[in-house]
């Protein structure tokens, strides 16, 4: 099978419950060359994951059912899935999230509204490797 020597593009899971922002990340990412796959709250980010394995996971903070950072911190401590990097993605851009977002276990945050142009290279940055750290540790 000749094919298989061809890259599978990059999938990412998107998590989030606002119709309008998660339709924006996949048009953005399909641009980009990536497969996307979409979880609407928490307990539906927690079975996507699992069955889907993405390459990258973006997190909404303020999901239905289970918040972003209890999935993060549940999908962390999964063996299959603790070396997934998930990054942070929301509006609530206020002292101390970006630290909360990185104790829960998340790799980075990016902060809504998303900056359409920035978001494809963010994305490789952390397909890549890129880990923030916190400012306190």
């Amino acid at each position: 099978m000749e094919e298989s020597k061809v890259a599978m593009p990059k999938k990412i899971l998107i998590v989030d419950d606002n119709v309008d922002s998660r339709e924006l990340v996949v048009k953005i990412l399909k641009h980009s060359g990536y497969q996307t796959v979409e979880a609407v709250d928490g307990e539906d980010a927690l079975e996507k994951a699992v069955e889907e394995r993405p390459d990258l996971i973006l997190m909404d903070r303020s999901l239905p059912k289970i918040d972003g950072y209890e999935v993060t911190r549940r999908l962390k401590n999964q063996k299959a899935l603790k070396d997934t990097p998930i990054v942070a993605l929301t509006a609530h851009a206020m002292r101390g999230d970006r630290e909360k977002a990185l104790e829960a276990g998340c790799e980075g945050y990016i902060s809504k509204p998303i900056n359409v142009r920035a978001l494809p290279e963010q994305v490789k940055a952390y397909l890549q490797g890129k880990r923030e750290r916190s400012l306190g540790g």
